[in-house]
């Protein structure tokens, strides 16, 4: 079998369940040893007995992403241990409560921005040497059509998602002339534990899987991958170019 991250070190967010957990197992299983994050001890435990059935390796790191010294000290443990990060998937996220804009309580804003925004600038901010010392270092932020398309009661998560777009984006720009290509990830709905807690009346029936749709971010983890600065669609199956308007 074709195993093209073989001796290369992944680091998945989000990793216990849903796509994070679908994607670690898919890296897993083209060879790389997976650094598998999250909260829930119990899902990195099966994620674990997963990847090792496929023949692989992964450090379980249970971690809160809103902890930014505990990503610090990840980093300084990943540089003593290996000196390199191949591949970071920037995939936890939290959807909120969706409400009307003027009833958003504070809290909540402020807890769904420490997610999905500054966790992931502090993975860059801390991954980033690891990333350009890999011989290829690829980083993947996983959005939402949601940044875009301005529906109403999901501002706070659609914000957060377009901030993400514009950090990623500029990182981008930031690594153009190095050796790490930097691109974002649009799954749009899937059978999630967290799509089903905002629409729970969706017909699950006609989603993708967790599992289909890690498989369409792999391609963007490989050395092969020379795009930077794009959001591939999954439900276009092709990536898109962010264009300033005319």
């Amino acid at each position: 079998m074709n195993k093209p991250l073989s001796d290369r070190i992944a680091l998945v967010t989000g990793a216990s369940r849903g796509i994070g957990a679908a994607l670690a197992l898919e890296l897993a299983q083209a060879g790389a040893h997976i650094v598998a994050v999250a909260r829930t001890v119990g899902g990195l435990e099966e994620l674990d007995d997963k990847i090792e059935a496929a023949g692989s390796t992964a450090t379980l790191v249970p971690l809160d992403m809103k902890d930014a010294d505990g990503i610090a000290r990840l980093a300084l443990a990943l540089n003593e241990r290996y000196g390199r990060l191949d591949v970071l998937v920037g995939n936890a996220g939290i959807l909120g409560p969706l409400s009307p804009l003027p009833h958003v309580e504070p809290k909540d804003w402020d807890n769904i921005f420490a997610v999905n925004i500054a966790a992931n600038w502090q993975l860059i901010r801390t991954m980033d040497p690891l990333l350009r010392a890999a011989p290829a270092g690829r980083a993947v932020f996983v959005t939402s059509g949601l940044s875009w398309m301005a529906r109403a009661y999901t501002g706070t998560y659609a914000a957060s998602k377009a901030a993400l777009d514009a950090l990623a984006r500029v990182y981008a720009a930031e690594c153009a002339t190095t050796n790490v290509r930097v691109n974002l990830f649009a799954p749009g709905p899937t059978r999630t534990r967290m799509f089903t807690s905002g629409w729970p009346g969706a017909d699950l029936d006609a989603l993708p899987t967790a599992e289909e749709v890690a498989k369409a971010i792999v391609p963007l983890c490989l050395p092969s991958c020379t795009e930077n600065g794009k959001l591939y669609d999954y439900r276009a199956g092709k990536f898109l170019e962010f264009r300033a308007p005319v």
